[in-house]
């Protein structure tokens, strides 16, 4: 199963979804009464996410990283960083999540110094943030003023008030970090992860992969859907995939886009982007 914001906002399983969504903005609040870890799979976006969890037996999957999660705990993750919840047992999992676009916060912060957090770190690595890490501040009433309905005008006005304060939180708190949690991967999961997000758009082939980190293809693909939440294949269409829109919506010929980011086959590259993105490359390139 594909996710993408675009044909599923991940409420298809929730018992409890509130959501509000402008052009750069999108905001979400949600329970499920009795998760179903099935129901959860690995996703990208091309926004930048805050996620916030409230409460559930679960973790965290982002870039083949594995995150323990407390009440309290945010995870950033910037655009076409993976990522996926695995729920470990019962128990309602409540949860919020701020998606906002690069270009939203422009106008306050053209140099981006308040996404440093995000880009400014190795891809997969210092993701989360302990409540410890805000002084004690309440953030949840942060993101729950974020999700409160209102007028449209109202809303994105919110929304845009409390996400600058909650920036300058998280950029407070990385300023704080040391090395440590920037270390290089240990375990084989993380590190095949890290090889493939290297060769992404270069030839790949599961058997391939496998011979170089000295696996069967069975034992390779097991590990690495244990680690990201989807099989090989599957993850590396859908980072190809995502890449090359962002370069079609930057003005590059879609032919071109598809090659430079590891499509060979332009039939394949066009079936699989109508397939996720629910629509013709061609309207991404007006």
């Amino acid at each position: 199963m594909w996710y993408n914001k675009e044909n599923c906002k991940g409420g298809l399983f929730t018992d409890i979804l509130r959501e509000s969504s402008f052009e750069e903005l999108y905001t979400r609040y949600a329970v499920d009464d009795d998760p179903d870890d099935r129901n959860f799979v690995m996703h990208v976006h091309e926004s930048c996410e805050i996620f916030y969890f409230v409460s559930g037996n679960a973790e965290y999957l982002v870039e083949g990283a594995r995150y323990p999660l407390e009440s309290g705990s945010i995870l950033i993750m910037r655009p076409a960083e993976s990522h996926r919840a695995k729920i470990l047992g019962g128990g309602k999992y409540e949860r919020y999540a701020v998606n906002f676009s690069v270009s939203a916060i422009d106008n306050i912060d053209p140099e981006h110094r308040l996404l440093k957090a995000f880009f400014d770190r190795p891809i997969g690595r210092g993701n989360l943030f302990l409540p410890t890490k805000f002084g004690g501040e309440d953030v949840r009433k942060i993101f729950a003023e974020m999700c409160r309905k209102s007028s449209s005008y109202e809303t994105q006005l919110n929304i845009n008030t409390h996400l600058f304060w909650l920036l300058d939180r998280i950029n407070r708190a990385w300023l704080k970090r040391g090395t440590a949690d920037y270390a290089p991967p240990q375990n084989i999961s993380e590190r095949i992860v890290l090889y493939v997000n290297y060769h992404l758009f270069e030839e790949l082939s599961v058997p391939m992969l496998a011979e170089h980190f000295y696996l069967s293809p069975s034992q390779f693909s097991r590990i690495f859907k244990q680690a990201t939440g989807a099989a090989p294949w599957e993850y590396i269409t859908i980072k190809r995939l995502t890449a090359a829109r962002e370069k079609i919506r930057s003005g590059e010929a879609v032919q071109y886009a598809a090659e430079s980011c590891g499509f060979d086959d332009y039939s394949t590259f066009y079936r699989a982007y109508v397939k996720y993105f629910g629509r013709s490359p061609k309207y991404d390139n007006m």
